[in-house]
């Protein structure tokens, strides 16, 4: 549609075009065709120097065509303008506009009429300003109500968590202790029978229910481990740590896991998720809100995880590693792992392999 907006006006001017005209018409063609995948990118060079060109283009050639459709591909260019850039592309665009209409005026002698067009102009911008607020409210609404929805997460985690811990201290203090304790009596029991010379039968049968009390003893103590330490999955872990930063940062994190997923020992998991915090708290510390990739792969006999930022530049050398790179240095080489660390051509990558 706003594509449309630049080529359906240029190609209703192509019958009254001359020589300068059709120029004109085949660069604001040449020059609007990339705004189709680039029209929501963020103010970079390229995404302000295309439109502001097809504004004075569409400019140009409505001077030189003053009935032609050249003006809709100028003012919706410049409502995009308004809607998605900063201040200073859309001065210049305004700049560029008022040219254009003062140039028509000067040329044609029709200065009464251009007056309705500085008119037109400042409705297309206030219209721009007011969408452009309008979608910023519901950006905030939408991460305001994202935020809610992680923290009313966290307090119903906090709350499973209490519980558990609850039934952990009930099982261990209640259950554990009287299992254990029956566990010894009966070991006192089959002591005594054994020094009273009783039938093999009876100590045959307190011998099994020792055995039974020393079992359930053990699962007892397994249920209270696995309640107070609430394992979680490396993917799940890893992808907690990029909603947090998708939150805090308002930029892209994304995580692709290859391979066959399988349960990993709690050293290497520590170690991957260990991994992507402190490339994350690099990343909140020297590139702002730059997008980042993780991506785990389950190779054959390893695990390999990549965390990329993409800075939109190449980051300078490190003087030196920090004591959260030598950190990760040092718990993968414990695993007999290798660390990559270091500048890409738009941002900063860490790769380590661990097996596993």
């Amino acid at each position: 549609m706003r594509w449309a907006l630049v080529a359906v006006p240029m190609v209703a001017a192509m019958p009254h075009a001359d020589l300068r005209a059709w120029l004109l018409i085949g660069v604001t063609l040449a020059l609007s065709i990339p705004l189709l995948w680039i029209h929501d990118a963020r103010v970079r060079p390229l995404t302000t120097a295309l439109p502001l060109a097809v504004i004075a283009t569409t400019g140009a050639l409505w001077v030189l065509l003053p009935s032609s459709w050249a003006s809709v591909a100028m003012s919706s260019t410049t409502f995009f303008v308004v809607l998605r850039q900063s201040t200073v592309p859309i001065v210049l665009a305004v700049g560029l506009d008022f040219a254009a209409i003062t140039a028509g005026a000067a040329r044609y002698d029709v200065w009464k009429g251009a007056l309705s067009t500085y008119a037109v102009l400042a409705v297309i911008v206030l219209m721009g300003l007011n969408r452009r607020a309008r979608l910023a409210r519901i950006e905030q609404t939408e991460l305001a109500l994202a935020r809610a929805q992680t923290a009313n997460e966290e307090h119903a985690r906090a709350a499973a968590l209490a519980e558990r811990a609850r039934i952990a201290r009930e099982l261990h203090d209640v259950l554990a202790h009287s299992l254990a304790g029956l566990a010894l009596n009966l070991q006192g029991a089959r002591l005594m029978l054994v020094r009273d010379g009783a039938s093999p039968d009876a100590v045959a049968q307190i011998e099994r229910a020792q055995t039974l009390a020393s079992e359930g003893l053990a699962e007892a103590r397994k249920a209270v481990a696995a309640l107070r330490e609430d394992a979680v999955g490396v993917e799940r872990a890893i992808a907690d740590l990029l909603a947090a930063y998708r939150l805090d940062s308002g930029a892209r994190a994304d995580l692709q896991v290859e391979g066959e997923p399988r349960e990993l020992g709690p050293a290497v998991g520590t170690a991957l998720v260990r991994a992507v915090q402190e490339a994350l708290a690099n990343t909140r510390k020297h590139a702002g809100q730059a997008d980042v990739a993780v991506t785990l792969n389950y190779a054959a006999g390893s695990v390999e995880l990549t965390v990329a930022d993409r800075q939109g530049r190449r980051p300078p050398d490190a003087p030196a590693a920090g004591y959260g790179l030598r950190g990760m240095g040092e718990r993968v080489a414990l695993l007999d792992g290798r660390l990559e660390s270091g500048p890409g051509e738009d941002g900063w990558r860490i790769h380590l392999t661990v097996p596993a």
